[in-house]
C-alpha cells in the first residue's frame, strides 16, 4: 500500500495557519506529501521548507482570481495538489492547513487503509470533527459545525473537490465511504483576535465580491469571540502533540458563557433533539456511507 498526502496553502504565515503541525500530523502515515503553494507575500515557502522531512514535495501554483463565487478558489487549488499524486499511490489523505490528525488515530487510520484496501466500492474514509473555537478550550457544539467529512480518497483523478473544498465527489456524485474510528481537530477558527479578524477579511472576496489585489493589513480592529458563536462546549481532552507549542504561545482570553445558546427558536429544538436522540435532522451529508451488507 502507497499513501500520499496533500494539501494547498497560501499565505500561511500572514494568516497564522497550523499548516506544519497539520502536515507533520499525517507524515507517519504517508511516503510522500504533496503541497500546491500558492503565490504567497510571505516567508510560507521557508516554513514549509522547514519541515525536516524528505516526503515532502512543493509545487508552485498561481490562484485564480477569477474564481469569487462559493469559495471555489479552494476547490481549484485543492485538486490542483490531488493532481500531483502519481497513479502508484493507492490511498490520497488530505488534509487543510488549519486540521490536525491526532497521533492516537495514526493506527487504526492505517488499519483502515488497508482494510478496505482492495474493496474498490470503498471510495473514501470518513472523519469525525471536533471544530475549536476562540481559545484551544472550547469547540463549536451545533449544527452550524460539519459532525464529519471525507479526507482519505481513492487516488482516482475522477474524484474532484466539492464547492469550497470541503469535501469530494466523484463525477458528481457523492463518494461511497466507510468511516474510520478518528477525528480531525480543526483550529480555523483558533488565532489571536486581530489575525482571526484579518483572515477573516482575506477569504471573504472569494465568496461574495470582486478579489482585491491588497491583501488586508494587521488594524486594532480585533474579532470579537464572545459574541460570534452559537452554542460551545469545553474541550476535556487533550491535543495533538504537535500543536503544543503553539498553545504553549496563547497570549490572548475569551470569555464565553457556555449556557448561552445564540439560536433563533428553530435551531434551538433541532439542538436539544440532537442532544436528546444524538440524531442530526436534515443534516447536510456530502458522502454515502457504505452499510456492511456490501461487503
Amino acid at each position: 500500500m502507497k499513501v500520499a498526502g496533500f494539501t494547498f496553502i497560501r499565505n500561511a504565515v500572514l494568516l497564522n495557519f497550523p499548516v506544519v503541525e497539520a502536515i507533520s500530523s499525517v507524515l507517519p502515515l504517508v511516503d510522500t506529501f504533496f503541497i500546491a503553494l500558492g503565490d504567497s507575500r510571505d516567508d510560507t515557502l521557508q516554513l514549509l521548507q522547514s519541515l525536516p522531512s524528505g516526503k515532502i514535495r512543493i509545487t508552485h501554483t498561481v490562484w485564480n482570481e477569477k474564481l469569487v463565487k462559493g469559495g471555489a478558489v479552494y476547490a481549484d487549488e485543492t485538486n490542483k495538489a490531488f493532481d500531483l499524486i502519481p497513479a502508484e499511490y493507492d490511498w490520497c489523505f488530505y488534509i487543510q492547513g488549519d486540521e490536525v490528525l491526532h497521533e492516537k488515530y495514526l493506527e487504526p487510520v492505517r488499519s483502515a487503509m488497508l482494510k478496505w484496501m482492495d474493496f474498490p466500492q470503498v471510495e473514501g474514509l470518513l472523519f469525525r470533527y471536533l471544530h475549536f473555537y476562540g481559545t484551544f478550550d472550547y469547540v463549536g457544539d451545533s449544527r452550524h459545525w460539519y459532525r464529519r467529512e471525507v479526507r482519505i480518497i481513492r487516488n482516482d483523478k475522477r474524484i474532484r473537490s466539492f464547492r469550497d473544498a470541503q469535501g469530494f465527489r466523484k463525477e458528481g456524485q457523492k463518494l461511497k465511504v466507510v468511516p474510520v474510528e478518528a477525528e480531525i481537530y480543526h483550529y480555523g477558527w483558533v488565532r489571536p483576535p486581530a489575525l482571526m479578524q484579518m483572515k477573516i477579511d482575506a477569504v471573504r472576496p472569494y465568496y461574495d465580491s470582486a478579489v482585491s489585489s491588497e491583501i488586508p493589513v494587521l488594524t486594532s480592529k480585533e474579532f470579537n469571540y464572545s459574541c460570534n458563536y452559537d452554542a460551545l462546549t469545553r474541550f476535556t481532552g487533550v491535543h495533538p502533540q504537535v500543536m503544543a507549542a503553539r498553545i504553549g504561545m496563547l497570549n490572548w482570553k475569551v470569555e464565553v458563557d457556555l449556557k448561552k445558546r445564540n439560536l433563533n427558536l428553530r435551531y434551538r429544538l433541532l439542538f436539544w433533539f440532537e442532544k436528546l436522540t444524538g440524531i442530526r435532522p436534515f443534516e447536510f451529508r456530502n458522502y454515502q456511507i457504505l452499510r456492511n451488507k456490501y461487503f
